[in-house]
C-alpha cells in the first residue's frame, strides 16, 4: 500500500473511480431582498443571476477529476431539459458519463433561492427511474467496473441504486475497492463493500443514539461485522472524523477554520477516501487526507471541491 508522502499528483492522475449513483442538477437564483411581500408574509427575491451546477453523484465525480483522477459517471436521468443541461455541463468537467435516459423521469432538480448570502427557500423537482432503465444500466456497470481501480456508490434515496446489493458483490467479486455514502435506514443493501461513510443524523437513524464513545464504539462495530464491512467511517461535522475497522478506531479532529457552507462536504469526504483509496492507499492513511478535503470545502459556498495543491500544500 502507498503511504501519503509517496502520492504524487501522477500517481493520482492514473487512479481511476467509477461512480454510480443518482446525479441532479443543482440550480442558485441570486437576488436583492428590498420588502416584504403585500400577498404573504414572505420576502420578495428580486432575481438579479443564475447559476446552474451538477449536483449529488455528479458532484462526488466532480471531485474526483478536481484532485487530478480519472472519474467515470454511471447514472439515470429524464429525457428533458435538465438532463441535457446536466449533460452539457459534466461534459465540461472531463467527468466520462454513462447516462441511461429514463422518458418518463424527472431529472431531480434542486432548485435553491439565495438572498442576502443565505437560502431562503429549496424547491425539489423529482420522481423514481423505471426497472428496465435499471437493469440496463447494472449491465453497463457489469462491463465498466473491471476498468476502474475503486467503484463509489452515491447514494441519494431518489431509485437510481435499485440493484447495489448485485454490483457490490460483483464489484468485491473483482477486488475493487467499494465505497458507499449510505441513505436511509436499510444499510442491509450495503452489505459486503470495503467502506460506508454515513453522518452522525444517517448513523444514529440505523443504530439508534449513544450513550458515550464507548457505546457508539461497540454498535459502530457490531453495525461492520453484521454487514461484512471492512470499515466504517463517521463524519462527525466539528468533531472531525472517526474512522471504525478491524484495527479498532482511529478518529481524526476537525480542522479548526470557519464553517461558510457545509453543502456537498460529505461528497468531498468520499470522492477524497475513494480517490486514495484507487491511487493505492489504505485507509487509514486516507481518512487524514479526506478529513482535510473536507475542512477545505466547508470554506466555500455551494456543493464545492478541491484540488490536489489545496489538498497538499502544506504535507
Amino acid at each position: 500500500m502507498t503511504t501519503t508522502s509517496q502520492l504524487s499528483a501522477e500517481q493520482i492522475s492514473k487512479a481511476r473511480v467509477l461512480v454510480v449513483g443518482d446525479a441532479m442538477l443543482d440550480r442558485y437564483w441570486y437576488g436583492a431582498v428590498d420588502r416584504i411581500s403585500p400577498e404573504a408574509p414572505v420576502p420578495v427575491v428580486r432575481v438579479t443571476r443564475t447559476e446552474e451546477r451538477i449536483g449529488a453523484a455528479a458532484n462526488v465525480a466532480y471531485n474526483i477529476v478536481t484532485i487530478g483522477a480519472q472519474a467515470s459517471l454511471l447514472s439515470v436521468v429524464g429525457d428533458d431539459e435538465a438532463s441535457h443541461q446536466l449533460e452539457a455541463l459534466v461534459a465540461k468537467t472531463g467527468i466520462t458519463p454513462y447516462f441511461g435516459r429514463d422518458a418518463q423521469l424527472k431529472t431531480t432538480v434542486k432548485l435553491r433561492v439565495i438572498g442576502r448570502q443565505q437560502q431562503l427557500l429549496r424547491l425539489d423537482f423529482e420522481n423514481t427511474p423505471e426497472n428496465e432503465v435499471l437493469a440496463s444500466q447494472s449491465a453497463t456497470f457489469e462491463k465498466l467496473h473491471p476498468q476502474h481501480d475503486a467503484v463509489l456508490f452515491s447514494d441519494y434515496g431518489k431509485g437510481g441504486l435499485a440493484h447495489i446489493v448485485l454490483m457490490i458483490a460483483q464489484a468485491r467479486a473483482a477486488g475493487k475497492v467499494v465505497l458507499v455514502d449510505p441513505k436511509g435506514s436499510d444499510y442491509a443493501r450495503y452489505k459486503n463493500a470495503s467502506v460506508i461513510t454515513p453522518n452522525r443524523a444517517e448513523l444514529e437513524h440505523v443504530i439508534g443514539p449513544w450513550r458515550d464513545e464507548a457505546d457508539l464504539h461497540l454498535k459502530a462495530h457490531n453495525l461492520r461485522a453484521e454487514l461484512n464491512l471492512q470499515a466504517l467511517l463517521l463524519t462527525r461535522s466539528e468533531e472531525g472524523m472517526t474512522l471504525f475497522d478491524a484495527q479498532g478506531a482511529l478518529h481524526v479532529p476537525a480542522l479548526a477554520r470557519e464553517v461558510f457552507d457545509v453543502t456537498g462536504a460529505g461528497d468531498t469526504v468520499i470522492a477524497t477516501l475513494a480517490t486514495m483509496s484507487a491511487a493505492g492507499m489504505n485507509l487509514r492513511d486516507a481518512v487524514p487526507i479526506a478529513n482535510r478535503a473536507g475542512g477545505i470545502v466547508v470554506g466555500k459556498f455551494g456543493t464545492a471541491t478541491v484540488n490536489y495543491s489545496e489538498l497538499f500544500a502544506a504535507h
